[in-house]
């Protein structure tokens, strides 16, 4: 553990144990820069740190304060993944589609949905887009570019990737039915069936469904709650398995919520440059940032053209639309023959849709209402799992995105939670869909991203109600 980690776990106890109480201020930089003989980075990484995970708060010319309710969230989950050794084939897929039936009825509460709820999406804008977009059709316009998708949109998201630094061009990006599909035809450009693909774990299902649907073996690599996959280990497993693609969540990762820092991501990237090993880079959650700008993209440190970033409306704007897109790199002109010889196209209305939308602004806009309802739900949601779950529950506290990974106490079976939560009519989704080998059998992936009300507190408190029985 940093040195930085350490105090700030000391002081998250401190806060924990009620020594430091709501509304306290915490000593200032100077002090405990004097008194720990610690420089005043340190200190600052700390703060910074312990903010992030919504237990104190900056004051303008005050310094730094407990939050009220901070004392309720539960102890964060910190430890770094440890899956067994070796490349494993999958069979994963028929697990998954058991769980996900499970959250298909609207009755039903969403903590185990993919997806945030529909009514936090500007949907009466995005029809107005389409009506005014569609009126006065070009019908040349339905044919033209129609593999790389509708070229205005392209321009769109290439704008928004100048903005975030990084200059791609309108011929590198191909749209796609949602990022899904732009994940597997990057894959299919990249393998054979029988190569090994290096994923986190956990990890998001739907990479363990697509690498067992293309006939490839995993590699489970550990990876850390809060920093993501660990290098190290990383490239043991490149120098063991020589693998053919590394597919990575490296903002928000789906489940754990983990953001690479920066250097990191540069140092991953130059890592898998020197071994000419493509990063497929899934950026789905990378606009439902918390903090004051957007992480940096792993291909933002790319000069060799390894990095295949792919993204999507579908988390930030307009589920239903499933429009997503893949930049590639040197991998364009496989992925799109990929796509043409796979669904030719993607829906030129809904494209031309949300170029319009894109292009008469508001979309930002949107993106800033979003976060913040996101971050808040967040807070409350974790400290009624701080509150309702039984003692030695961690929970990860991401800056970004909408899951929680909750570690429950050891014995306690997320499976078994998973049913008996369906039968009370709450969704989850259990530790185990995430890993290879069906790993992390005490935890769950919550979804915070849909309205707090009293049916999602009972639900809460349910769920903590079925651990606390699991424990006897």
């Amino acid at each position: 553990m940093k040195l930085y980690e350490t105090l700030a776990a000391e002081l998250a106890a401190s806060i924990h144990s009620g020594s430091l109480r709501a509304g306290e201020k915490l000593p200032s930089v100077r002090q405990v820069t004097s008194n720990r003989g610690v420089s005043a980075s340190t200190v600052f990484q700390a703060y910074y740190l312990l903010e992030a995970q919504g237990l104190i708060r900056a004051r303008d010319r005050s310094g730094y304060y407990v939050l009220h309710g901070a004392r309720l969230l539960p102890p964060e989950a910190d430890t770094p993944s440890q899956p067994e050794g070796g490349a494993s084939p999958l069979d994963i897929s028929e697990k998954v589609f058991e769980v996900l039936e499970s959250v298909m009825a609207r009755e039903v509460v969403p903590f185990g949905s993919a997806f945030p709820s529909p009514l936090l999406f500007p949907l009466d804008r995005l029809g107005q887009a389409m009506g005014s977009a569609t009126k006065n059709l070009d019908p040349w316009s339905t044919v033209d570019d129609l593999t790389p998708g509708h070229a205005n949109l392209r321009r769109q998201i290439a704008l928004r990737y100048l903005a975030a630094g990084l200059h791609v061009h309108t011929d590198e990006i191909v749209i796609t039915n949602g990022a899904l599909e732009a994940l597997n035809l990057c894959l299919s450009a990249v393998t054979q069936p029988g190569d090994a693909v290096l994923i986190e774990t956990p990890t998001f299902y739907a990479a363990l469904q697509a690498i067992e649907a293309h006939q490839l073996e995993a590699v489970e690599v550990p990876t850390h709650p809060r920093e993501g996959i660990q290098l190290e280990a990383l490239e043991q497993a490149i120098e063991r398995h020589r693998p053919k693609a590394c597919w990575l969540m490296t903002s928000f990762q789906n489940p754990l919520g983990s953001l690479m820092p920066d250097a990191k991501k540069q140092a991953l990237v130059e890592m898998l440059a020197r071994y000419d090993i493509p990063l497929i880079e899934d950026d789905v959650y990378g606009e439902l940032y918390f903090g004051n700008k957007r992480p940096a993209l792993a291909k933002s440190f790319d000069t060799s053209g390894i990095a295949m970033h792919c993204a999507s409306f579908s988390k930030s704007l307009a589920p239903g639309y499933r429009i997503g897109w893949a930049a590639p790199g040197r991998y364009t002109r496989a992925v799109a023959r990929h796509k043409l010889t796979t669904t030719l196209a993607s829906p030129i209305p809904t494209q031309m849709a949300i170029a319009h939308y894109l292009e008469k602004g508001g979309y930002d806009k949107h993106l800033r209402r979003l976060r913040k309802t996101l971050q808040a739900q967040q807070t409350t949601f974790a400290q009624a799992v701080g509150h309702y779950f039984p003692p030695g529950t961690r929970a990860t506290r991401p800056a970004g995105g909408y899951f929680l990974w909750v570690e429950m106490p050891a014995g306690v079976n997320a499976l078994d939670i998973h049913k008996q939560a369906i039968s009370h009519g709450i969704s989850v989704a259990p530790g185990p869909i995430f890993s290879a080998k069906r790993a992390f059998s005490n935890c769950l992936r919550l979804n915070y991203g849909h309205t707090w009300d009293a049916r999602s507190e009972a639900a809460v408190a349910t769920l903590g109600h079925l651990a606390k029985l699991a424990m006897k």
